[in-house]
């Protein structure tokens, strides 16, 4: 059966740089601005305003510890604290030896980060990306490997599962959690997509998009089905069901042209926060 394509969404904000790590937190949408390093945040109403410093360049994104201070990926972790000033939170140049990009924190207060390894942006060569996790007493340690390219993560709401994006492989890996917070039970979730940042539904189906750098949104059940399609005009680069009650499917969409055209596509300004209503609200981190 052929999925079901939802009506175009509505812009809430527009002429933006690439936008990535989309949260709903405190009655808004706060998202990573590359290009600009700042944090925005948007409501229902498409007011938008920037609410944070971000990091230079691509790839840091945003999440918040359990008694709200925000914390920041890039070169290292960031932490705000309530002066507004930055600190880093833990060294974790020992496992995430690029700086560390995704980031996801459970209910249990663990903070799961990912790093690609290796230099995108550069031309490097791809090589095994790594999951560390920082347990609340600051401790670091590497609990997977080997993943291609290591992009969005989710947690389920029983804190049980996380599962990650492999944008190189086209897949979404899953793993259970035990409970020291190690990753263990590796397996494939769902094959022949493209994910990037990605959110999950209360039914434990996964919004990602539907193949690498598609120009859509797509509600994915394990095993790989795609059951909702929404056709977009461009990539959409990661999504967030958000919302009072969570059924606001909102997506992160920007022209892509390459790793070697980034500034050209910064250049551009064609990044849009879009928001669409659904039937299934999300569920668990973030």
């Amino acid at each position: 059966m052929a999925p079901q394509t939802l009506p175009e969404p509505r812009v809430l904000v527009d002429g933006l740089g690439i936008l990535e790590s989309p949260r709903w937190h405190d009655g808004r949408l706060w998202f990573s601005h590359w290009g600009a390093d700042e944090v925005l945040a948007v409501d229902l109403d498409g007011n938008c305003e920037v609410v944070a410093p971000g990091r230079p360049g691509l790839g840091w994104a945003t999440n918040w510890l359990p008694d709200g201070r925000l914390l920041v990926t890039g070169e290292t972790l960031l932490r705000r604290e309530p002066d507004g000033s930055f600190v880093v939170h833990a060294d974790i140049g020992d496992v995430c030896t690029r700086g560390c990009s995704e980031i996801v924190v459970d209910g249990r207060g663990n903070i799961y980060v990912n790093s690609i390894e290796f230099d995108f942006l550069g031309g490097g060569e791809p090589s095994g990306g790594v999951i560390a996790l920082i347990t609340p007493d600051g401790t670091v340690r590497r609990v997977a490997g080997d993943l291609a390219f290591p992009n969005g993560m989710v947690v389920t709401p029983d804190n049980a599962t996380l599962v990650v994006g492999e944008s190189f492989a086209g897949r979404l890996t899953a793993f259970d959690i035990v409970a020291d917070g190690a990753l263990i039970n590796r397996r494939t979730w769902a094959d022949n997509i493209g994910p990037d940042g990605i959110t999950m539904d209360a039914a434990g189906a996964i919004w990602a998009s539907s193949a690498p750098m598609a120009n859509d949104c797509a509600r994915i059940v394990e095993g790989g089905e795609v059951t909702l399609r929404i056709e977009l005009d461009r990539p959409c680069f990661a999504c967030m069901l958000g919302g009072p009650d969570r059924r606001t499917l909102f997506m992160m969409t920007a022209e892509w042209l390459g790793p070697d055209k980034v500034d050209e596509a910064l250049a551009h300004r064609t990044g849009s926060v879009l928001a669409t209503e659904v039937d299934v609200p999300g569920v668990g981190w973030p």
